[in-house]
């Protein structure tokens, strides 16, 4: 397929979502070939390159079609979820690389800035990854007067494909430093791990770094910035609106199979397919509001994190809702390739497995119990009035 080179395509709002709906279409077409062991989905990066996708997260100042903007965090969230919607394995990575544009774009000093938005314009992926064992994690080591990188991270999505990984290595004083670092294609992944019942696409592996130059040209701000609230956790909205493609990719499924198998009628699988139309716009709803809130720079950080980490488990809910429902409706038969739902469910159940559930919903709780604001206020936009309640006898 012939890509015309993103600079020649327009990346306004109507025409991101365009070039989203495309990428997806034919990302969802190929996710049944690409759901084997050293599948990868190149083509539909590149697809995502050549429509400007790759690009798009970027100020539109460093070529990007301004998704970064606070204004623009709803249509990002669609962008997510449509992306995730036809795969959620080139969601995964799509949503690494928006992650990390969006860490240098906040952090990295202009000149860093520029450099690396130019590689992601020119067809570079770039991913997070934070992740590391134990033993051998990552380390910035100093000698005669040089740095160099030493050791591992670990379920690092898109290993071996990712060429512009944004890492945390720990500094001789102990704190972590983000950068960027250059790697070639094809080179120092081990993917021998990733046995996954799901996600298969999605090539996570171990990447070793030992003997990289820690170049400071590629720093991207100063010591432990990764781990800057509300930032950190009030992240976790943009892969639980890839998670919501998935959840609603599964829906669709279960709507066509009650279709053309002449079983939507029964009322049995009518409660369960209202059930899950609840589930799936539940978690619409929470993620466009998460959106929204973590991107405005004058919302309460505390509120920020709190909301964030209920639309995590919200999110969740309404994808194990959607799996529990659609799995009982469709039965032994959504089990079995080449129907639809076989893989759909196993990446869905795959990907919705995060880090820290129980720590993220018992902290929100923490939150909502101390906030004295009655419910209907909680989460409301800090600029609006608080007005008190007026006794009714007056």
């Amino acid at each position: 397929m012939n890509f015309v080179p993103h600079d020649r395509i327009e990346t306004g709002p109507a025409r991101i979502r365009a070039a989203a709906r495309a990428v997806s279409r034919r990302a969802a077409e190929r996710a049944d070939a690409l759901d084997r062991e050293g599948g990868f989905p190149a083509e539909d990066i590149a697809h995502a390159h050549a429509t400007g996708l790759l690009a798009a997260p970027l100020p539109v100042a460093l070529g990007g079609g301004g998704l970064d903007a606070p204004e623009m965090a709803p249509a990002l969230a669609d962008l997510l979820a449509q992306i995730g919607r036809g795969s959620l394995a080139l969601g995964r990575l799509y949503e690494g690389h928006v992650n990390a544009l969006a860490l240098v774009v906040r952090y990295a000093e202009p000149a860093v800035a520029e450099r690396l938005a130019g590689d992601a314009c020119d067809g570079h992926l770039f991913g997070v990854w934070n992740t590391q064992p134990q033993a051998g994690g990552l380390t910035l080591e100093e000698a005669d007067g040089a740095a160099t990188l030493r050791g591992v991270k670990s379920f690092a999505s898109g290993a071996g494909s990712v060429t512009r990984p944004l890492v945390t290595a720990r500094r001789p004083d102990g704190r972590q430093q983000m950068m960027v670092v250059d790697l070639e294609a094809g080179t120092r992944a081990d993917l021998s791990g990733w046995r996954a019942q799901g996600m298969r696409a999605s090539h996570s592996g171990i990447l070793d770094f030992t003997g990289l130059p820690a170049d400071p040209g590629g720093f991207v701000g100063g010591p432990d910035a990764y781990f800057a609230e509300p930032h950190f956790s009030g992240g976790a909205w943009r892969f639980a609106a890839v998670q919501l493609g998935g959840v609603e990719a599964v829906f669709d499924a279960l709507r066509d199979h009650l279709g053309q198998t002449g079983r939507g009628g029964d009322p049995h699988q009518a409660a369960r397919l209202g059930e899950a139309a609840i589930a799936v716009e539940t978690a619409r709803l929470f993620v466009t509001q998460a959106a929204r809130l973590a991107s405005d720079p004058e919302a309460d950080p505390a509120r920020v994190i709190a909301y964030v980490n209920l639309t995590r488990l919200a999110v969740e809910r309404a994808g194990l809702d959607v799996l529990e429902r659609t799995q009982r409706s469709v039965g032994l038969s959504g089990f079995l390739a080449p129907h639809p739902l076989e893989r759909l469910t196993r990446d869905l159940a795959t990907y919705l497995r995060q880090p820290g559930p129980d720590r993220a919903l018992t902290s929100a709780a923490a939150h909502v119990l101390a906030d004295a604001r009655p419910a209907d206020l909680l989460w409301r936009d800090p600029a609006e009035p608080f007005i008190p309640e007026v006794p009714a006898d007056r």
